[in-house]
């Protein structure tokens, strides 16, 4: 699989400097966690969930989560479960079908080794599971029956904690908290491939609700949360990992207060003014600002619970001519020893040190997401993605 791929061949080389590379179920823990990308959810017990799956990687999603949690009432579950059991003996019958990374959300540790001998030959289909509520009493166990299905399906298995405790939330816990759940994915830190925020749970004790016009950004008690995980976990030391952006929630504006928040010009620049007063319609303009302060603190991928959340994910995603570009100046050899440069686009100051642990970042999500042409921006990305 790879970004973009439902984009035709000749569309990509006029979009991209440096295509998106492919990656499989099988590549690498740290390629993986940057390919994610917007990672879909959907209820598990929709009854043509075997056809949504092969539709959405069609359009471009690789990688999906079937929840069996929030998403479903509790008297669902045990629907779910076997729903989803049929669903992957029909995936598994439809030979050269490409299929998203697949990660199911359980409820109880006791349902992941459950799923997986019910599953039998088809769970080779699953990269993993997707934990709930996460925090270092009630996560070890997720982790421990994670170890135990892995050994007994026979393939490798991927946890991605969700971290939405109120124990998380709260001031007079967050530290603690924070330091339980280290050290509980560092302990399976070969499992562990992503963590995952779970903002509407941070609200709820609160009785907050961000707007259309508002990011997770702007509601400061969630902000703090935000910054104290990828204080504490996202480190880019080797003691952190990859943190995914939160859900949007919105897929139609209602009315609006506040002005929107798409500048003009890049529109006006390649005749998209259309397709700008579309994003604005559909609450996009409030989605892409909320995903341009994600990259800017520190979080990769998103997310998403409407399938037209996806495609702005994956072009706010593509590095840069200009990112690139740097990346390669600070990471060449010669620049080992450190030092300031002038970049290439004569409009910043690249440091060698302090920036190289953004640049080995950037280098890595161009493996997977691409680099764009120099004259290439998200506007394009996007309306190619939509003319596709």
């Amino acid at each position: 699989m790879h970004h973009f791929g439902q984009i035709a061949p000749a569309v990509r080389k006029r979009l991209f400097h440096r295509e998106p590379g492919r990656f499989t179920a099988r590549s690498p823990a740290r390629l993986l966690a940057m390919a994610l990308g917007a990672t879909l959810y959907s209820p598990a017990t929709r009854p043509r969930l075997a056809d949504d799956i092969v539709k959405q990687a069609g359009n471009g999603v690789v990688s999906m989560v079937l929840c069996l949690e929030d998403s479903i009432g509790d008297e669902d579950v045990a629907a779910g479960e076997a729903n989803l059991v049929a669903q992957f003996a029909d995936l598994a019958g439809r030979t050269g079908a490409a299929l998203p990374l697949l990660f199911i959300r359980v409820r109880t540790p006791e349902q992941i080794p459950d799923l997986v001998r019910r599953l039998g030959p088809t769970a080779g289909l699953l990269s993993g599971f997707v934990l709930p509520k996460f925090t270092e009493e009630r996560g070890v166990p997720f982790l421990e029956a994670l170890t135990v299905a892995e050994a007994a399906g026979g393939h490798r298995l991927f946890a991605m904690p969700v971290l939405e405790s109120p124990e998380l939330l709260y001031r007079e816990t967050r530290v603690e908290t924070l330091e339980g759940i280290l050290r509980a994915v560092d302990k399976y830190r070969d499992r562990v491939l992503a963590l995952r925020l779970g903002v509407t749970d941070f609200c709820s004790p609160y009785g907050l609700r961000r707007g259309p016009d508002m990011t997770a950004y702007d509601l400061q008690i969630v902000a703090s949360v935000i910054a104290d995980v990828v204080n504490m976990l996202g480190r880019v030391d080797g003691t952190g990992f990859t943190v995914t952006g939160p859900v949007w929630e919105y897929f139609r504006a209602q009315e609006r207060m506040f002005k929107p928040q798409l500048r003009q010009s890049p529109f006006l620049e390649v005749k998209a003014v259309e397709l700008r007063q579309s994003l604005i319609e559909h609450a996009m303009d409030g989605l892409l600002r909320e995903i341009s302060l994600d990259r800017a603190n520190g979080l990769q991928g998103k997310t998403c619970i409407h399938p037209s959340h996806v495609l702005p994910v994956h072009a706010l995603s593509v590095v840069s001519h200009e990112e690139y570009s740097d990346a390669q100046d600070i990471l060449r050899p010669e620049r080992g020893g450190g030092g300031v440069m002038r970049s290439a686009y004569t409009n910043k100051m690249n440091e060698v040190k302090p920036h190289r642990a953004w640049a080995e970042r950037t280098v890595l999500r161009a493996e997977v997401f691409g680099v764009a042409n120099e004259d290439i921006g998200f506007v394009e990305l996007l309306a190619a993605g939509l003319a596709k």
